[in-house]
C-alpha cells in the first residue's frame, strides 16, 4: 500500500476478530515504530506486547467506560507504548526547549508509524490515551523513570470502521502568518 493511501484510508478500529496476528506482521509493525524519528535520535519509546488475556482484562477494566475497553479485550495483541522520561527534548541532562519533555511527541510519531504499518498489512489498531497511566504501569511492572503513554489494540478488524470527515486545508493552513488565508 502506498504511503498517502495508507494515511488517507487508515481508521480507528475498535472491534476485532479473535484471529491471531501473524508473528511476521507483528514484527513488521514494531519495526515500523522503531524507525520513527525522535528528538536527537533518543528513541525514548519502549513497547510492551501483551497477549495474556488476564493482563489485557486488567487493563480493560482500568479503562472503565472508555469505549475502547472492548477492543482491548477482543484484540489478540495489545501494544503498550511507554517512554523513558527526561531523554527526548533534553541535551546533557538539561531541558533544551520551552516545551519540556518531548516524550509524548516522539512516542506519538512511533505509534503513528505502527498503526499505519498495521493498516497497510490488513490489520486494525486504535490509539487509546484516556486511562490511568499509573495504574497501567503498576499492572505492567513499568519501572520508575518510564511512563505509559498509549495503549494500542492490534488485530484483524471485525467490521469496517466509519469514515470521519476532515476539515479542509483552508480551515487549518495559513500563509505566512496565523489567520492569513491559504489558497494553495
Amino acid at each position: 500500500m502506498e504511503v498517502l493511501q495508507a494515511i488517507k484510508t487508515r481508521r480507528s478500529v475498535r472491534h476485532y476478530k479473535r484471529t491471531p496476528v501473524a508473528r511476521k506482521k507483528l514484527e513488521a509493525v514494531l519495526e515500523a515504530a522503531r524507525w520513527a524519528p525522535s528528538w536527537a535520535n533518543t528513541q525514548c519509546w519502549r513497547f510492551i506486547v501483551v497477549s495474556d488475556t488476564v493482563i489485557k482484562d486488567k487493563l480493560a477494566d482500568m479503562l472503565g467506560t472508555n469505549r475502547a475497553a472492548a477492543g482491548v479485550r477482543q484484540a489478540p495483541i495489545l501494544i503498550v507504548a511507554c517512554a523513558e522520561m527526561e531523554k527526548s527534548g533534553y541535551f546533557h541532562g538539561q531541558r533544551s526547549t520551552d516545551k519540556g519533555d518531548w516524550y509524548m511527541y516522539d512516542v506519538a510519531l512511533a505509534v503513528e508509524n505502527l498503526v499505519l504499518a498495521a493498516h497497510s498489512l490488513g490489520l486494525g489498531a486504535v490509539h487509546i490515551g484516556l486511562f490511568d497511566a499509573g495504574k497501567a504501569a503498576a499492572i505492567l511492572g513499568v519501572p520508575p523513570g518510564f511512563r505509559v503513554v498509549a495503549l494500542t489494540p492490534l488485530g484483524h478488524p471485525a467490521k469496517e470502521p466509519r469514515v470521519t470527515p476532515r476539515k479542509g486545508l483552508a480551515e487549518i493552513v495559513f500563509q505566512d502568518r496565523y489567520g492569513q488565508g491559504w489558497h494553495g
